[in-house]
């Protein structure tokens, strides 16, 4: 499909950048929920500053339920859904608290005084359709945007509904998907055609450069004859060395992606009877992507109903969680993410980082200046801490550990660091 139409694709790119520190490794697809099907990312070089910058991008064809989707989950959006293609001209952005219930208990412990949860930034980018890469619609305006994020959320309709037009005329999941990811793979196409005749006329310096550029030149020709075929280049099996050198080019294909199948409340319960949806967990594996099932109508009524409501509301659909924390939970795993938390009379907060992040690299989420004089991390797991009752009351029954330099932070950990600049 790439192949017969890559002749067709006008260059509308230019080279940027990246400023991502994610480090991208192999995909391996692992989900077995029926609503939710996740991607673990073997992680083993971190940035520390995770919880600062994560960012999911939104992206949809017209008329799917993104903007919907997106002013449910932060409910101080101010996108404007309506049944009209490109209602969303610039992308709008929200900050949404990560649901957690261990944050209340522990602060209840603590006698804390402020709580403080984990975030993730949602965006929601404008409407895509056939040939944006050929300046169809609003053509290439979504690049730049897509290109900042850490992990990309592709709301794919998978309902029925007269009263809302689709912009291709009939409900096919796996069309919409085909001309999103198509787009997405002319973009890469386009770029990695003008590096590597970059690369040709290069002339290294050294060895080591020239070491770098003909691992960056094979990489771009692997990921080339894969999207050629169709392929995102997430799917390309590289070396360290080799996604190290091809970060910077930051390809849209290369970035984590998560179907979220779009279903009318009526399906909430049972997605697998919704044959839209089984369509969508059949392309994720080939498409190295993860899956989640959302009603965006369902989401948006929650918002209107008192928090005490919502979960009763919930309980009569046949669901009990909500489509934020489906995307949440998935989103976490598709990038390798885990929590951590502080706990004190001051504040209880929770910290996000990467799984496999060593206890210096997780202090230094909080301040780059913990990292640099770490000493040690007074660590308790959260069962344990609520098990004593505090901090205190866990260190006098032995449950509280002193762990060094090489302890690796895990899921829930309390933990208290010991500094020294």
């Amino acid at each position: 499909m790439a192949r017969a139409a890559c002749n067709t694709v006008v260059a509308a790119l230019t080279l940027l950048p990246s400023k991502s520190s994610l480090c991208r490794n192999q995909f391996l697809f692992s989900g077995k929920s029926k609503s939710v099907g996740v991607l673990t990312l073997d992680k083993r070089c971190f940035s520390s500053k995770v919880s600062m910058s994560l960012k999911a991008g939104i992206v949809g064809l017209p008329n799917v339920g993104k903007s919907t989707l997106f002013n449910a989950v932060v409910e101080n959006g101010k996108a404007q859904a309506a049944n009209f293609p490109f209602c969303t001209i610039e992308p709008n952005v929200g900050i949404v608290a990560v649901p957690d219930s261990r944050l209340q208990v522990l602060s209840k412990l603590s006698t804390s005084q402020k709580l403080v949860p984990a975030s993730i930034e949602f965006v929601d980018i404008a409407g895509l359709v056939k040939g944006a890469s050929q300046g169809e619609g609003l053509g290439n305006k979504f690049l730049s945007h897509i290109r900042e994020v850490d992990s990309i959320l592709q709301v794919v309709r998978c309902f029925e509904d007269n009263d809302i037009i689709h912009v291709n005329g009939k409900v096919d999941p796996k069309s919409d998907i085909d001309v999103i990811n198509l787009e997405l793979i002319f973009c890469d196409l386009d770029q990695i055609g003008k590096r590597i005749e970059r690369l040709k006329k290069g002339k290294a310096k050294d060895s080591q450069s020239k070491l770098k550029e003909e691992a960056e030149k094979s990489a771009l020709e692997r990921i080339q004859e894969a999207l050629l075929d169709g392929k995102p280049a997430r799917s390309v099996s590289l070396t360290d060395l080799e996604k190290e050198v091809v970060k910077h080019l930051c390809l849209l294909t290369m970035k984590p992606m998560i179907y979220v199948a779009n279903v009318a409340e009526t399906d909430l319960a049972e997605p697998d009877k919704n044959t839209f949806v089984e369509q969508v967990k059949g392309l994720c594996s080939d498409l190295q992507s993860g899956h989640v099932v959302v009603s965006a109508q369902v989401e948006s009524e929650l918002t209107e109903l008192p928090h005490e409501e919502r979960t009763e509301y919930l309980n009569s659909l046949g669901v009990s969680e909500s489509g934020l924390g489906n995307l949440i939970r998935a989103t976490y795993s598709l990038l390798g993410l885990q929590t951590y938390f502080t706990s004190g009379e001051k504040e209880t907060r929770a910290w996000t980082i990467h799984a496999g992040m060593t206890a210096p690299q997780a202090a230094g989420v909080i301040h780059s200046d913990f990292e640099k004089g770490f000493i040690r991390a007074e660590t308790v797991a959260y069962e344990d801490f609520v098990t004593a009752g505090s901090l205190a009351a866990a260190r006098e029954k032995g449950l509280l550990r002193s762990e060094g330099k090489e302890y690796i932070v895990k899921e829930g950990d309390v933990m208290l660091f010991r500094f020294n600049v």
